[in-house]
């Protein structure tokens, strides 16, 4: 694979489809559609023309578009070529493609690579743009677009520009404090700034959780004795038999989920193995399986469908916010007294289901709608924050110990800020981040 190559792939979704793209970057793609076409149409302007293979046979009458670099999504010349969907007509197009020189396949990822290498993208936007293909629901459309379009890339631009100031004035004070025009002092002109600038840090990593539930979704467990109506519930609201129900108790051996979109956001809903002393091993792993899911939960769902619950089941395996779920309200015994129960819920009458829902709502992040969310949303990006607000940190706390050590810890805490977007040292982390992509992105 060498980045001088052209690459070719199909862009757009699964065949058969009314309409395929077909997308080509690289130095040869404008011979290539003066091979297909005869003609390189004018840049930037969509023409209808008919597509013929090296044999003049014709393959089909398509929408073509040139992009010459470095205007375009690569930087690189690019072409797009809108054919009919059909399999077997994309098949020929691709065909005659492979068999052109200096031409080959793409791999995953390579277009949005080429991007991010000749300047068009830096690393946030390249996730952004990942997440905003692959989102569900509303949140995170808004959240990936946001990273997309370089929202959250400008604010850490702006915060890399003032430690480049910060240092800059440091370092016209150690190498040149006899003249004239150069303060005597640094201290009153930028480590007010560097202390408000970790503050915002601070208070930017602070909004990682909510960046994690607008991105993966709320992660709740569904959790209580065996057959308190665990899969039952899990069933209702997928609206579809995802779980074995039956009146056996240890029916659920594993964890099953199912993604539910709520007020935009995602919510992931964990079945579980029903919590008791057992015997049987299968059982025993299933339980095991139980705990783990509720130490990665954002939220647990506990139900009992007993006439005196004991919502003190989890004590000692959880310690997150608890909404305790009283199930079976269809055949409970009429004089039932309430035992500290959030909700009350019947899937078989749908009793009690919106009340629930609209209590698992309130533990969904509260964003005010049209506002920016610059939310950090990636393990990288927070341990790479919290590396350069703790440079930052240093550098203030250093004061006497010497400018020349300050300015060191400005540095260290700009390389960490660089490593988020890309600016420095992240040849590493290419293969990993361009493999989320499908081919043709």
């Amino acid at each position: 694979m060498s980045a001088t190559d052209t690459i070719f792939a199909l862009s757009s979704g699964s065949l058969p489809s009314g309409v395929a793209v077909i997308r080509l970057s690289g130095p040869e793609s404008c011979n290539a559609l003066a091979q297909l076409c005869g003609r390189v149409p004018a840049a930037r302007h969509a023409s209808l023309t008919t597509i013929r293979n090296r044999n003049g046979e014709k393959l089909d009458d398509g929408i073509v578009l040139f992009f010459p670099a470095p205007n375009s999504f690569t930087g690189e010349d690019c072409v797009e070529l809108q054919i009919h969907g059909g399999r077997a007509t994309v098949k020929a197009v691709l065909a005659a493609l492979a068999g052109m020189a200096g031409l080959r396949p793409a791999e995953a990822g390579e277009f949005s690579r080429r991007a991010f290498l000749n300047g068009r993208m830096d690393l946030v936007e390249v996730e952004g743009l990942a997440d905003l293909i692959a989102a569900e629901t509303e949140m995170q459309r808004r959240l990936a677009a946001e990273q997309a379009s370089g929202g959250l890339s400008r604010l850490y631009d702006s915060w890399a520009k003032r430690l480049t100031h910060a240092r800059a004035m440091i370092e016209a004070e150690l190498d040149f404090a006899d003249e004239e025009d150069v303060p005597g002092s640094v201290a009153s002109s930028i480590w007010t700034d560097m202390r408000a600038l970790e503050q915002e840090i601070l208070n930017h990593l602070a909004e990682a959780r909510v960046g994690e539930i607008v991105r993966d979704g709320l992660n709740v467990v569904i959790a209580g004795p065996p057959n308190a109506g665990k899969s039952s519930l899990l069933n209702h609201l997928a609206k579809r038999d995802v779980a074995i129900v039956t009146n056996v108790p240890g029916t659920t051996r594993d964890v099953l989920h199912v993604d539910l979109d709520l007020s935009g956001f995602a919510v992931r809903l964990y079945d579980t193995a029903g919590l008791r002393d057992t015997d049987d091993i299968v059982e025993q792993e299933g339980i095991r399986r139980t705990r783990l899911s509720m130490a990665e939960a954002h939220l647990v769902l506990l139900l009992s469908d007993e006439a005196d619950p004991n919502w003190s089941v989890l004590d000692g395996s959880y310690g997150g916010p608890v909404i305790r779920v009283r199930t079976k309200s269809d055949v409970a015994a009429p004089h039932w007294p309430r035992r500290a129960e959030d909700v009350t819920i019947s899937v078989s009458s749908g009793q009690g289901i919106a009340d629930l829902l609209e209590a698992i709502g309130r533990h969904l992040p509260e964003l005010e709608t049209g506002s920016a969310l610059a939310l950090p949303t990636r393990q990288r990006h927070i341990q790479n924050l919290a590396d350069a607000r703790a440079h930052i940190l240093l550098a203030v706390q250093a004061d006497g110990h010497g400018l020349d050590i300050q300015a060191e810890h400005l540095r260290l805490a700009g390389q960490a800020l660089g490593r988020v977007t890309g600016r420095v040292d992240v040849e590493n982390l290419l293969d990993v981040i361009f493999s989320e992509f499908c081919i043709g992105k």
